[in-house]
């Protein structure tokens, strides 16, 4: 996604000085400096409601990166559409607009031509950044039909050590490491493990795909076919790239700025926790992350050093032996859990998201996934320090399965509809909970 990204930054860029460049020369050409320096003006009223268009009818997407023809004609839309609003903004608002009108209609035509020749030049770009395909597809062989898929990469489950086995964590946390930088999984196995693989992809925030014929047979409709083999595609990423790159962007900058704001009360809290009885100030516990993968969380050590849980086996109680006074105090405000803020900005976390779980967690005397399957979907986000359940007051020790099902429930609502004011108003929600009577 890294690389994909570089590649829509460059054709950006390229766009934004293709539209400074047309107006300008063409503003120069007619009128010298006086023209140059008022084409630049026009230039800067066109270039935001370009990119606004250009952002939302595809001009930067997977599939203009794959097809340069394309990209042009979305960009020729865009900008076409924003000459309309300029035009409508600059001359029948304000007829006597200080740059002629032909100057305007030339500048714009300009900047479309130099745009499409540097569209066409940026495919060396995409090639070199992205290869042919522009999509990294992984084929995984576990005992199904032979594909093949011109560019794919392909593995063996059996020489990988990849099986659907949803009641190991190690096993997902190794599926999700192999599926690291991959945007499409296609399985071929047999009938009979279709399911279990449809459900380790469901968590692995990829397009998964797993191998049936039977598609082909019945000419089924929304399902892929490539070549003589079908396809079913049984898992989505939740977000799309821009979608991910608003969530990324919000998460840095509304987490850098509480880290700043927060620094006093951090160090306090930190010098508090070390000088009570001289262990660590962080409890660093493994949890479960995107992609079903292991990433450790900070938090700030509450319990005895001696009687910290790693594993998470024991859920913390009312009157819970191991926590100090100073965790007692921490945990009730949930202070403790600001150290997850670095979290956040290390890309392991966001701000909003189903919160992370120890692998050893117990709801009732169940383990989480044990209750419900299901429960790995929930890691096609990345984990927040708050989330849904927890505004909805589903926070808390797990005494029963039920417990669990409310957070379960929640956490796959958001996935399903995910706005970034969604977000916003989970953050504000959150403040009001941030003392309750379920922290012990």
């Amino acid at each position: 996604m890294r690389r994909r990204l570089q590649c829509y930054l460059g054709i950006m860029l390229g766009d934004m000085l293709a539209i400074a460049i047309g107006f300008a020369v063409i503003g120069w050409a007619i009128h010298g400096q006086v023209g140059f320096a008022r084409a630049l003006v026009y230039g800067q009223l066109v270039l935001p409601i370009f990119l606004t268009l250009a952002l939302y009818n595809g001009s930067y997407s997977l599939t203009t990166l794959r097809n340069a023809w394309s990209g042009v004609a979305r960009t020729m839309m865009a900008m076409t559409l924003s000459v309309a609003v300029a035009v409508f903004v600059q001359f029948l608002i304000r007829p006597s607009g200080e740059l002629p009108r032909l100057a305007f209609v030339l500048g714009s035509v300009t900047a479309m031509i130099l745009m499409a020749i540097s569209r066409r030049q940026m495919r060396a770009l995409v090639r070199w950044r992205c290869g042919a395909q522009v999509l990294n597809e992984l084929v995984i062989d576990d005992g199904g039909p032979k594909v093949d898929f011109p560019g794919a990469i392909r593995v063996s489950a059996t020489a990988m050590g990849l099986r659907p086995d949803l009641k190991d964590p190690d096993a997902l946390d190794r599926f999700g490491l192999v599926l690291r930088n991959i945007d499409r999984v296609i399985v071929s196995c047999p009938v009979g493990r279709r399911a279990e693989w449809a459900m380790m992809l469901k968590g692995a925030n990829v397009d998964g795909e797993v191998l049936d014929d039977v598609v082909v047979r019945l000419g089924a409709q929304g399902a892929r076919v490539s070549g003589q083999h079908g396809l079913l595609l049984v898992s989505a990423g939740p977000l799309g790239l821009r979608e991910r790159a608003i969530k990324r962007m919000f998460d840095l900058a509304f987490a850098g700025s509480a880290i700043l704001a927060l620094s006093p009360l951090l160090i306090v809290i930190a010098l508090a926790v070390k000088f009570y009885d001289g262990g660590s100030v962080l409890f660093v516990q493994r949890r479960m992350g995107r992609g079903n993968r292991f990433f450790n969380m900070y938090k700030f050590r509450s319990m005895t050093e001696a009687l910290c849980d790693a594993d998470g086996n024991q859920s913390a109680s009312k009157n819970d032996q191991r926590i100090t006074p100073v965790g007692k105090f921490i945990r009730k405000t949930s202070i403790d859990e600001l150290p997850q803020l670095f979290n956040v900005l290390l890309g392991d976390m966001s701000l909003v998201g189903p919160r992370p779980h120890a692998t050893g967690s117990l709801a009732g005397d169940k383990l989480f996934w044990e209750v419900d399957l299901r429960y790995w979907q929930r890691h096609s986000l990345k984990p927040g320090l708050s989330g849904l359940a927890q505004v909805r007051g589903y926070r808390g020790a797990t005494d029963k399965e039920s417990d669990l099902v409310n957070r379960l429930q929640s956490d796959l609502e958001y996935l399903e509809g995910w706005t970034i004011m969604r977000d916003v108003q989970i953050i504000f929600l959150t403040l009001r909970v941030l003392v309750h009577d379920r922290a012990f």
